[in-house]
Parts: C-alpha cells; structure tokens; sequence
C-alpha cells in the first residue's frame, strides 16, 4: 500500500552536525603571536597559551600559520587546538631507488636486506582478538564499554608502530625513491578465512600514506608498481613458477639462487619499477622523435 511504499523509500536527508564538531578558524579569526594564540568568538576573544613541544619548534619559526580547527573531547572533557601550517614543497633529491615488500610477516622488506618484523603486531592483535570475542559473548554494557575502549588502544598501537617504521625508511640518507605494491585491490582476492582475517586488519594503506608524506616533506618521492609475480619471479634469472617459493624460502630450480622469499620480493618490486621507468623513457623518446624514414623513401 501507500503508507508501506513511503516507508520503504529512502529520503536524502542533510547529515546533521554533533554539538561537539570541530570549529574551524582561518587567518581572519584567529592570530598566532609566538606562543599566543587568539581566537573570535561570541564577545571578546579568547586568547591561549600553548605548550609547544621541542619537535615542534622547527615548524613554528619557519612555516606558515594558516589554519585551526577547536575541537571538544567529550571522554577527556578538554578543548583542543589543532594548528595547521603550510611551506613550500622541498626541492626533489637524487639517490638510489628502493624496492619494498609488505606482508603479513614482515612490516617491510627492502631491497638492500632490512627485516622490520610483524611479531609484536600479531603478538598484539592476537591478545586484542581473543579478549574481544570474550566481551562479545558476555554483551554486558560494561563489556559493550570495553570494547570500545580496547578499539581505539588496538588502534593506536597500530597507528604508532606505522608511525615508527614509515620514519625510519624515509629517514634513510642515500635513498630517495621507494618503490611499492600498488595492493589497493588485495582485500577483495578471497585467501582463505584465516589468511583473510590478518588482511582485514593490516593497515597497509595507513603505512603508505605516512610513508608518502614522510619521504615528500624531505624531497623523495614513493612510487606504486603492479604486484603481478613479485613473489614467484627469480630476482636473478627472472624465470617465474610458483613452486619457487615455499613460506620464507625462495628457491630458483632454473639458476639455483636461493634467499629470503621477501627479500627477493623487495628487489622485483625495486627491478620492476626501473623498468617500466626504462619502458615509459623509450616510449616518449619515440613520440618526441618519430622514426620518418620509410615514409621518406617512397
């Protein structure tokens, strides 16, 4: 009838805004005077002094204020301030390439033989999974609490350990270009549900990113390259089987090398990128100089 097919019918409707969604302030707003910063509001302006970390300094004295969102923490019932600052993009370096390889067991594998283990994070996620499906079970509001609270501590961890890894590799003097999987599409390839359960929680893409603006605050850059066979193909004879590879083992039949299976991984992932660099030069080379001669010779 009428009053069912209203009902069923989904209605576009304007998202509403939280009482404590953040306040955003821009040059117009607000002013930065060293420590001091003051903001419009209803009747006179406030004025805050902020506890500007050490780390900080640098940004302080030499970016631009530009921005500032004030947002309200109703779990910690305080006010915070977040500054954003913006500075000219960094002058592209020269260095040496380097190809990474993200797994399940390792964090990251490079090319040049660093191991960042993945132990803690299953060690972690583990405890975390095992004490969730308790509180499930018992689906008490205390439980429900804990849950949540136990969400965002598995997500913190998970945050700095990214934090922590993608720093180290962007911090590395000689090297300028990273070289990644393009694995945007590896959660929709069905590996089996306990394969498929560690995928769902590995936040490599949260790895990319901090990556990504690591290395482009220091004048590198990260590029992505297709993940096709990375991890069935010889680095040395680039002969490809899947048989190759058993677990953490890699070993050719054709050419017998045999290494780490990451570490081989890593460096088709670095190989594969100075290809299709080598290809994409030769190809535009071909564009700005096309080769005239047999028309020519009629």
């Amino acid at each position: 009838n009428a009053l069912e097919a209203v009902k069923a019918t989904k209605f576009k409707r304007t998202p509403r805004k939280k009482p404590t969604s953040g306040l955003r302030y821009d040059k117009r707003t607000m002013t930065l005077r060293g420590k001091q910063l003051t903001l419009s509001c209803i009747g006179k302006r406030v004025r805050l002094i902020l506890d500007v970390p050490e780390y900080f300094r640098e940004v302080f004295e030499t970016w631009d204020f530009c921005a500032a969102t004030v947002t309200y923490t109703k779990h910690t019932k305080q006010f915070w301030v977040r500054l954003v600052f913006e500075t000219t993009d960094p002058v592209q370096v020269d260095g040496k390439t380097q190809g990474i390889d993200r797994g399940l067991y390792h964090q990251a594998v490079t090319s040049d033989g660093q191991f960042f283990s993945s132990d803690k994070i299953r060690e972690v996620q583990r405890r975390y999974l095992y004490n969730r499906r308790r509180l499930q079970q018992k689906g008490t509001r205390s439980a429900k609490r804990r849950l949540k609270a136990m969400s965002g501590r598995e997500k913190r961890f998970m945050r700095d350990t990214n934090h922590c890894v993608s720093k180290k590799l962007a911090n590395q003097p000689d090297i300028t270009v990273f070289v990644l999987e393009d694995l945007s599409s590896i959660r929709t390839q069905n590996r089996g549900k306990k394969v498929n359960k560690w995928l769902s929680s590995w936040p490599f893409y949260q790895q990319e990113q901090f990556l990504t603006y690591k290395a482009a605050a220091l004048g590198k850059k990260v590029v992505n390259v297709a993940p096709s066979y990375t991890s069935q193909k010889c680095n040395i004879c680039k002969h490809i089987k899947k048989t190759f590879r058993h677990k953490s083992r890699f070993h050719c039949k054709d050419c017998g090398h045999k290494t780490h299976a990451d570490l081989n991984a890593a460096r088709n992932i670095r190989d594969d990128y100075f290809l299709s660099s080598t290809q994409g030069t030769q190809e535009q080379g071909s564009v700005n100089n096309p080769d005239v001669s047999t028309s020519l010779s009629g």
